[in-house]
């Protein structure tokens, strides 16, 4: 509360004698009945050994996932019954080095299933007579392999434009095939662009020109975007694709989306996993596949190479959510009861919501959940007439108490409470309970 100066010492009593009953800050009472679980679940660390830029498919009962060159092969496969695992890495899918290939590793594959049935690979591979990467193709009967490459020259291959990296395949609605990929323009210093190319049914025949789907044009992304991996909602096309430089804990994925295949495509206004996102847990998410209901990347081992992780993926109105990554809530932008919206400059995209001072004053916060179980949801706040509390409730049941210490006004701090949401569209609601605290955002990991 801002504007109240004056409180009754009636009033104040009543307060003290709540807040001596307090919980500690930045936690949440929930009532005995109501057990709140551990803290929100990080993603799953489910290949620890150096497996990067994984792709993943599943053919019949099993989940094949594929990676860039490692000790394991040139192109590593591995096999599990389940997305969790157990994972078993199992050697090369490509043994035989295609006829236009010098030494070097190989870089992200990209694996599916054409309508006769045989399994096509996209690689990235080092080209002998220009010196760059570029792409190539290869065809096997079953998903293990072993993949034979379908040429003895690259799919494509401009050394002008830094070579070309990152394939990977995408089918319309309508049954159009497309290769998606990047010009490695980074690699000597020229723009960076995700291309998309319409190809025939066998994956190997281009149809008419390629289209220029994104660019590396924004300073968070360090000159490169990579590794694009195309999904169609029923609403619009979302690009995925990584960003930043991959040996960095900045290295992130993000996302844009367009109502056209074609685009303009628009950005996310955060990406949707960095290293800050996943409170560490992961550190440089990128490299990511999507499939089965989860996304699967890569993050640095502590040990060295990058390992295979994998978390719960859901679609809030055809819009990406990742259990464990944080996901903003403006609370000046929920439904708001006997309360009012407040410029402050500090404050995440400068409002926050005011006023929570009255029995009856609450904010209501629409949030989703990728799956259902233990979340944690980061109260950004200010509070600067002592500790205040405000009740908590989640999809209109009682959740305990917050607690906001006092840092000052204008101070805007954060505090964590750990909740169980269901699957899918949740209401968090806070309301006023004692003193007086401003709410910037709730973020949900």
């Amino acid at each position: 509360m801002r504007s109240m100066r004056v409180v009754t010492v009636g009033v104040i009593a009543a307060l003290l004698a709540l807040l001596s009953l307090s919980p500690a800050a930045g936690t949440s009472s929930p009532p005995p009945e109501e057990e709140v679980s551990a803290r929100a679940v990080p993603p799953r660390l489910v290949i620890d050994d150096d497996f990067p830029d994984p792709e993943v498919i599943v053919v019949g009962d099993t989940h094949h996932a594929y990676s860039t060159s490692s000790r394991h092969g040139r192109v590593p496969h591995a096999t599990a019954p389940g997305p969790d695992g157990p994972w078993t890495i199992h050697g090369d899918a490509l043994p035989d080095r295609p006829a236009w290939t010098g030494d070097g590793g190989f870089w992200a594959p990209d694996i599916s299933q054409r309508a006769d049935g045989r399994y096509l690979m996209y690689f990235t591979g080092p080209d002998t007579a220009s010196g760059r990467m570029c792409l190539g193709a290869a065809l096997a009967d079953r998903p293990e392999g072993p993949f034979q490459a379908t040429s003895d020259r690259p799919l494509v291959c401009d050394p002008g434009e830094g070579g070309d990296i990152d394939p990977s395949s995408f089918v319309d609605t309508d049954g159009t095939r497309y290769l998606l990929y990047k010009n490695d323009g980074n690699a000597i210093g020229q723009p960076t662009v995700i291309w998309l190319q319409r190809v025939e049914a066998d994956g190997l025949t281009f149809a008419g020109p390629r289209v220029e789907l994104l660019r590396n044009n924004l300073p968070a992304e360090d000159g490169v975007i990579e590794a694009p991996v195309l999904v169609k909602r029923a609403s619009q096309y979302v690009l995925f694709y990584s960003a930043g430089v991959y040996s960095t804990p900045n290295y992130q994925t993000s996302y844009a989306v367009s109502g056209s295949l074609t685009g303009p495509y628009t950005r996310a206004y955060r990406p949707l996993m960095t290293t800050a996102s996943l409170d560490g847990a992961v550190s440089g998410p990128g490299g990511a596949d999507i499939g089965d209901g989860r996304i699967f990347f890569h993050g640095a081992l502590p040990a060295g190479g990058r390992g295979l992780y994998v978390a719960d993926l859901g679609w809030d109105n055809d819009y990406p959510v990742v259990r464990g990554s944080r996901v903003r809530h403006e609370a000046e932008r929920g439904t708001l009861s006997n309360a009012s919206v407040r410029a402050a400059g500090g404050a995440s995209q400068g409002a926050v919501a005011a006023g929570i001072d009255h029995a009856d004053s609450w904010v209501d916060l629409r949030v989703f959940a990728a799956s259902a179980g233990p979340h944690t949801l980061h109260i950004g706040y200010a509070a600067g007439y002592g500790e205040a509390q405000h009740a908590l409730s989640v999809n209109g049941r009682p959740a305990g108490a917050v607690t906001y210490p006092d840092r000052g006004w204008e101070n805007w701090t954060e505090v964590a409470v750990d909740v169980e949401l269901t699957a899918g569209v949740n209401t968090i609601r806070l309301g006023h309970l004692s003193r007086w605290a401003e709410l910037d955002y709730v973020e949900v990991s």
